[in-house]
């Protein structure tokens, strides 16, 4: 089924790597558990890159000609198992792509080398991991899947709670004041005016963000990502509202509920890219 010279192979896709050899499909290095039959369909996929590869390629392949089986539901089961073990998506792909009524086509870029030969040298740099620089940032590879519908709902309500925040806030100024005035810190106009003109400048900002995710805006992730170094900032100076509500709560509830908000950023950031993967 496999040519003889073309054992030995390693294919390279993003921080994935397809041992023919070894017939094991590895993330990071790990193996991921992927059973023979769909395996092979992804060789097939891999051999060909961006090209059609027919259903009628694929039953020759795997199934023969003199086999008789439910070939329909044994390849879409396969291309089902492919994708699970690839965290892809039929609606979204980045790896397997479905062409209607042919056959299937793999979209990303795929770097081969023989076994035995240095990755290195056979992989591009933009397909290997970044080592180089610590993160606590998670990668769309590293990202549980889940209902579209459960993560814009989630995404809405992280909206709603910050406009609540920031809503709240300006609407009791004057206890706010007198909250900054008992701090004996820094002035109080400086704590306000910052308040206020962060407040004023994320409104909008929530309100955005709550509209495309209501229309489920198809390049949210994107913009996203080049608003959310700022957002962070902002976002972190907001944790620390709780505090403002220390005349009705006690300051080590205010402590908890700011260090949950520390969190929330960097869930949303986590919301935007499944959100993006599960469409």
């Amino acid at each position: 089924m496999i040519p003889g010279e073309a054992r030995g192979r390693v294919f390279r896709f993003g921080v994935f790597e397809a041992d023919e050899a070894q017939g094991e499909l590895r993330k990071h290095g790990i193996a991921v558990k992927l059973h023979a039959q769909p395996f092979q369909l992804l060789l097939m996929l891999l051999e060909r890159p961006s090209e059609v590869v027919t259903r009628e390629e694929m039953r020759r392949r795997l199934w023969g000609e003199d086999t008789f089986v439910d070939f329909d539901h044994g390849l879409s089961s396969a291309v089902n198992k492919i994708r699970e073990a690839l965290q892809d998506s039929a609606a979204r792909p980045r790896y397997v792509e479905t062409i209607s009524g042919k056959g299937y086509r793999f979209i990303a870029p795929v770097a081969a080398r023989n076994e035995g030969e240095l990755a290195p040298a056979a992989v591009p740099a933009e397909d290997r991991p970044d080592t180089s620089r610590g993160t606590v940032l998670s990668t769309p590879e590293e990202l549980p899947s889940a209902p579209h519908k459960l993560i814009r709902v989630l995404l809405l309500l992280v909206q709603i709670l910050y406009l609540g925040f920031y809503v709240t806030a300006l609407a009791n100024l004057a206890e706010v004041d007198e909250i900054f005035v008992e701090a004996r810190m820094l002035p109080p106009l400086v704590f306000m005016a910052v308040l206020v003109t962060s407040a004023v400048v994320l409104i909008p900002v929530r309100l955005y963000l709550l509209a495309a995710v209501a229309f489920d805006l198809r390049d949210l992730s994107s913009r996203f990502a080049r608003m959310f170094p700022v957002l962070l900032v902002l976002d972190l100076l907001w944790a620390l509202s709780p505090f403002l509500l220390v005349h009705h709560i006690s300051t080590s509830l205010a402590l908890g509920m700011s260090a949950s908000l520390v969190y929330l950023p960097f869930a949303q950031r986590s919301l935007v890219l499944m959100s993006a993967r599960g469409r």
